[in-house]
């Protein structure tokens, strides 16, 4: 017996020592809209993702304040608490949303199934998109396809809403995604934004010990850089098409634990270890360090989770975007 317990903790230790080499040789940097496609992808691919996390890719929430709630809960109760505080359950069934970096379409089903709304998610992975199709039922009124949310489709004034969450560290221009988000939607309609941000390091620079770890979290997971919820919610104000003030909230206690609940999933579910073999577990502890360092960052304020609401004002994009680029012309 005590043979077959030093055996299981030596391959456990293992197979950490290889997902600790494969994290550290193999980070997965942002290089283009390509590596973000790609990267969602393989995680969409493999199926890892998903039986853990479950149809949200995104963090849960747990009250306010936190207070113990099951993982897979917490993550469709974050969907609703957005959606109510951004004023969205008071709009009316038939509400055109459009959900930007839509994953494998759980919010978007949310918001078509239980408010009635006719949801478009856009993302850049062909492979989420295809499992978003797989997983949404013909009475349920969302639809997805590949996207740019840097360079979106769809004509100006578009939808009444639009709705994206955790999308934004993937954007290497922040003030591009600020004005797409806002140019499609029409005049009167509301944004709601749920991101990743750090700490506005204008007032307070990243210290020592803090850029080694915020560049972990750029390499590992395709991100360029991360904003802050003060410069994000001034590039919102800068486009000119807000209607007073972005609205912001930093939700970081209520949705903190998600982190440890994450790498908790592994040894909850072993389920897992049959399904996905050995490679899934290697797979699955690569991950591992960065959901520890998320919580770390977190957890000590150098990231913040924003929320953002803003009302498009009541002129047309074309004419404040057409005025902006000719007064850029006129400067240069």
């Amino acid at each position: 017996m005590m043979n077959m317990f030093i055996l299981v903790i030596v391959s456990l230790l293992v197979l950490l020592l290889i997902g600790l080499v494969l994290y550290l040789l193999f980070p997965r940097k942002y290089h283009s809209a390509d590596s973000v496609a790609n990267s969602y992808d393989d995680w969409t691919n493999d199926g890892i993702l998903e039986f853990y996390w479950g149809e949200h890719i995104h963090l849960g929430h747990y009250g306010s304040p936190p207070h113990k709630k099951d993982f897979l809960k917490a993550k469709s109760d974050f969907v609703h608490e957005m959606a109510r505080w951004g004023g969205l359950d008071k709009l009316p069934a038939g509400t055109t949303v459009l959900d930007v970096g839509c994953g494998i379409g759980g919010s978007s089903r949310i918001l078509a199934r239980d408010y009635g709304f006719a949801v478009t998610g856009i993302t850049l992975s062909p492979q989420q998109v295809r499992r978003a199709q797989e997983l949404t039922s013909p009475e349920v009124n969302a639809h997805f396809q590949v996207d740019d949310a840097l360079a979106l489709s769809f004509p100006d004034a578009s939808f009444d809403v639009v709705w994206s969450v955790e999308a934004g560290p993937h954007m290497p221009d922040k003030a591009r995604f600020a004005r797409e988000l806002l140019r499609v939607l029409k005049p009167g309609g509301i944004l709601v934004v749920a991101d990743w941000n750090q700490r506005d390091d204008r007032r307070v620079p990243l210290n020592f010990w803090e850029k080694p770890v915020m560049r972990q979290l750029l390499d590992q997971w395709s991100h360029p850089a991360f904003s802050s919820i003060e410069r994000f919610s001034e590039l919102l104000e800068e486009t000119g098409l807000v209607a007073g003030e972005v609205t912001t909230a930093d939700w970081t206690a209520e949705t903190l634990p998600s982190w440890v609940d994450s790498i908790w999933q592994g040894a909850v579910r072993p389920a897992g270890l049959v399904r996905f073999g050995m490679v899934g577990v290697i797979k699955s502890l690569r991950e591992v360090p960065t959901f520890l360092l998320m919580r770390l960052a977190f957890g000590t304020g150098l990231c913040r989770f924003g929320m953002f609401r803003a009302v498009h004002a009541n002129v047309p994009a074309s004419e404040i975007l057409s005025t902006q680029t000719g007064n850029r012309c006129v400067r240069s």
